[in-house]
């Protein structure tokens, strides 16, 4: 038997329930040996469940797991699964006041009373070095990049033992480049006898990286295929159970004499972008592209005031807030959707009402007390016009999906008819009709009088855009109008005239 013939993990009839919802309906995944297996579908179809039933965090209501053809260990012996299986999720788990050795052997430190400081670090450089990772066991966590960061968890998941790893959304956060760096890291690790189950909405990178796909809809197991045989339509049929067709951008025209809604001049911050003049105006959406190093990011809070600029002024629907000021910002007429919805974007224990309403709770009540009819009839036109998939305003908002929770900050977004719409990454981790749901609203945003800023790494993101300021190293280096190509747009990006 040779190795790729064993099967390293097998999930057979699970039927996962919560309540009247089924998660995982009779479904399964067979992963071998030195594979790297891709697992897609819908948000909602059952992938985040598997997962915690793969890694032990929860005991399906019927089938089992195998691991090597054994049984799982019981769910309370922690240490054995983590001897079999690591997982490292698209939220980090890194603690930044911790250092990178700290965070690598996290309640391992010592077998004694008294931590060795010297020995930890050594053993972290041991660990780094046995996987070819160029950081610096000493440095605070807090400093480190998303790349850095997220090879941190890798080589703490492994450090465990486990010879299976499981990769959820591991590029979400992630830009061109660093992606590379990434699956050339996952090349070499599966050379060393690795196995893993990648998790992932980017279809490209399932062809890139991985030698099998599994696809989950509705809660069931679909298909199993080598990656090889399997055409992009049809994949993209299996997970949706209709036929490919992509987001059609609609066709618009900006008034020339449309008033200016968003400004900046002369707007710069140090290390990230410097001198950029931008107008954005009513009813046209301009989109911000370049690479994770271009300012784009940057700029974009900079213009809702989560970061405060060193030189030069915003102007929001005509009023100047004062820079670095949030709330200010909001005041003015901004709406935004950051970057990372985990850690800005919603509270999770809140309700799906609670945190799209925040904007206007003031409107929803008197005398400082909001009325909860009033709340949920707001929420509940929000879930109609988002198609946002729950039981109800009531639901937590941590207990949705992430492209319908993506949903939820969008809808916060825009719950006080914003003049000028701030969007970072808006479809990052989300499938493929949460897509057009979410670029849909922003398109709606815009025809109702909106001006909008885009900023993605997703390329077809920025379809829907007017025109495209391309950044490079901080500045603003190139503008393209609609209809651009691919290979205009990344050799801008790229810095390459």
């Amino acid at each position: 038997m040779t190795s790729t013939d064993l099967t390293v993990v097998e999930a057979r009839g699970i039927t996962k329930r919560f309540g009247p919802t089924v998660a995982l309906d009779n479904a399964g995944i067979a992963i071998r040996a030195g594979e790297t297996h891709a697992l897609v579908g819908r948000n909602g179809a059952g992938k985040s469940t598997l997962v915690s039933i793969l890694t032990g965090l929860q005991r399906p209501d019927l089938g089992e797991v195998r691991f090597a053809g054994e049984p799982a260990p019981p769910l309370a012996d922690r240490d054995a699964w983590r001897r079999l299986v690591a997982c490292v999720y698209q939220r980090s788990t890194i603690i930044p006041a911790l250092t990178v050795a700290e965070n690598l052997f996290i309640n391992r430190q010592t077998e004694g009373r008294v931590i060795n400081w010297r020995a930890l670090r050594a053993r972290a450089r041991a660990v780094l070095d046995q996987y070819g990772l160029d950081i610096d066991a000493g440095a605070p966590a807090g400093t480190l990049g998303i790349e850095q960061r997220q090879l941190v968890e890798i080589a703490r998941a492994l450090s465990f033992g486990a010879r299976f790893i499981i990769l959820d959304e591991p590029t979400a956060q992630l830009d061109g480049p660093a992606i590379g760096r990434l699956f050339e890291r996952m090349r070499a690790l599966r050379e060393q006898g690795v196995t893993m189950m990648f998790i992932s909405h980017h279809l490209e990178e399932v062809y890139e990286i991985c030698q099998t796909v599994t696809v989950f809809r509705d809660a069931r197991h679909v298909l199993t295929r080598p990656v090889a045989e399997l055409p992009h339509d049809a994949l993209v049929a299996a997970m949706t159970g209709e036929a490919a067709t992509a987001y059609q951008a609609r066709k618009r025209q900006v008034r020339k004499r449309a008033p200016v809604v968003l400004a900046a001049h002369g707007l710069t911050l140090a290390d990230r972008f410097r001198d950029v003049d931008l107008a954005v105006r009513a009813g046209e959406i301009v989109g911000l592209a370049g690479s994770g190093s271009s300012g784009k990011v940057g700029l974009a809070e900079s213009l809702v005031g989560l970061r405060r600029p060193d030189a030069g002024t915003i102007t929001i629907n005509g009023v100047t807030p004062r820079p670095g000021d949030v709330p200010a910002a909001l005041r003015a007429g901004v709406g935004f959707v950051p970057q990372d919805r985990h850690e800005q974007g919603f509270v999770p224990l809140l309700s799906i009402g609670e945190n799209a309403t925040m904007p206007i709770a003031h409107k929803l009540g008197r005398f400082g007390a909001i009325s909860p009819s009033r709340r949920r009839a707001r929420a509940a036109g929000m879930i109609e016009t988002l198609d946002i998939k729950t039981t109800g305003p009531d639901q937590p908002v941590g207990d949705l999906s992430g492209g319908n929770a993506q949903k939820v900050v969008l809808a916060r977004a825009l719950a006080d008819d914003p003049a000028a719409l701030v969007v970072i990454n808006p479809t990052a981790g989300v499938d493929i009709k949460a897509k057009r749901a979410l670029l849909g609203s922003v398109e709606d945003a815009a025809a109702r009088g909106a001006g909008a800023v885009l900023v993605s790494d997703e390329l077809d993101d920025l379809r829907i855009c007017d025109r495209v300021l391309v950044m490079f190293h901080g500045r603003v280096t190139k503008e393209l109008p609609r209809g651009w190509s691919e290979s205009e747009l990344v050799a801008a990006m790229e810095g390459i005239d």
